[in-house]
């Protein structure tokens, strides 16, 4: 599938998104808000693939192959084709006048929103309706934050802006006061597990716990089954003694600070290895009260036994050890020490 079809459990964006194109009334700036992997690119390029596509202007005859019945089915449902120069060119990446915008590093710098007013400076090569993606638009600087508020103040002609961010207080208010807004959902546990089932092969239970932990973005679920999650998540309870909370105290130092080296080398992976500790201990307390709400339902045995060990008061206080390494993280607090600082706590009688 290409085009807006393959956009999955975004209903009330796609018609939006439809509705605009079908009404000839698509703003010059969109800001698409909604946390990684939920579609927002995807529907950027649906969009510009809509206002490009070739085969709509000469539809295909009612009868035929399976590729012009594929294109008629379509193009019936505001759709683009996906089958014309334009359209493949688009979804290949290769399109002259749908032009990326991405950081590069951690921001969007000055020098490429200036390189991106050159380009649209001129005419479009071949578009009737050149479309720019600004991925990750929260990171722009100020600098650049304020130079593209100068182009939306002045959009150039037959050019569409497609901003994509968590969520629009990531931005300058003057920039989404000029951008018709397109809220994007999380998608539900029980799509993203069916997927996962569908395109990997995986069994039931293991794609349910993938859909828990990856909050709602499908792309998250599939970059947590090509990194063997399921596999680390369990080196990292054991590894960090949380497997058996009860018995932390009696580590030696030494143990508990090798662990936090071990941690601190991948960098990449720190945060979701957090979050995923933060996630073994509440359900820990979960499992008590309401054991169907608990995020790793595999190992639902192994936290009942846990739990019963340990108090929930000693639960909540290893809990409170791990959010607070996570905001002196996130406040650039050296990485080492702060998960070394942690399991010291986490070991604490």
């Amino acid at each position: 599938m290409s085009g807006f079809e393959s956009i999955i459990e975004q209903e009330r964006p796609v018609r939006i998104l439809r509705t605009l194109y079908r009404k000839e009334t698509i703003p010059h700036a969109l800001l698409f808000t909604g946390q990684e992997g939920v579609g927002k690119h995807s529907a950027a390029i649906a969009l510009a693939m809509i206002c490009n596509c070739m085969g709509r202007e000469t539809p295909p005859p009612s009868h035929g192959d399976a590729q012009n019945q594929l294109r008629s089915a379509a193009i019936r449902n505001d759709d683009p084709c996906g089958v014309c120069p334009a359209c493949r060119k688009i979804m290949s990446g290769n399109h002259p006048d749908v032009i990326h915008i991405r950081p590069t590093g951690a921001t969007i710098k000055i020098a490429q929103v200036r390189a991106l007013f050159e380009a649209l400076s001129m005419k479009p090569y071949e578009a009737r309706m050149r479309v720019v993606i600004i991925t990750d638009a929260h990171a722009m600087n100020p600098s650049a934050g304020n130079a593209l508020l100068k182009m939306l103040e002045e959009p150039p002609d037959r050019t569409i802006l497609i901003l994509t961010a968590p969520q629009k207080v990531d931005l300058l208010p003057t920039i989404v006061s000029r951008c018709q807004l397109v809220r994007f959902n999380p998608i539900t546990r029980r799509t993203i597990a069916a997927e996962l089932v569908k395109e990997h092969g995986l069994e039931k239970q293991a794609a349910s716990v993938l859909a828990a932990v990856s909050n709602g973005s499908l792309t998250r679920a599939k970059a947590l089954v090509q990194s063997d999650w399921l596999r680390y998540r369990s080196w990292l309870i054991a590894a960090s003694g949380l497997a058996a909370p009860e018995k932390l105290e009696t580590r030696n130092t030494g143990q508990l600070l090798a662990f936090a080296e071990t941690l601190s080398t991948r960098k990449e992976m720190v945060s979701d290895s957090l979050a995923a500790l933060l996630t073994w201990l509440r359900d820990l307390i979960v499992c008590r009260y309401a054991p169907e709400r608990i995020v790793n339902t595999d190992l639902i045995d192994k936290l009942q036994r846990v739990s019963q060990k340990n108090p929930v008061g000693a639960i909540m206080d290893k809990m409170d050890a791990i959010r607070t390494a996570q905001k002196a993280i996130e406040a650039n607090a050296n990485l080492r020490l702060s998960l070394e600082v942690m399991m010291l706590r986490l070991a604490e009688a």
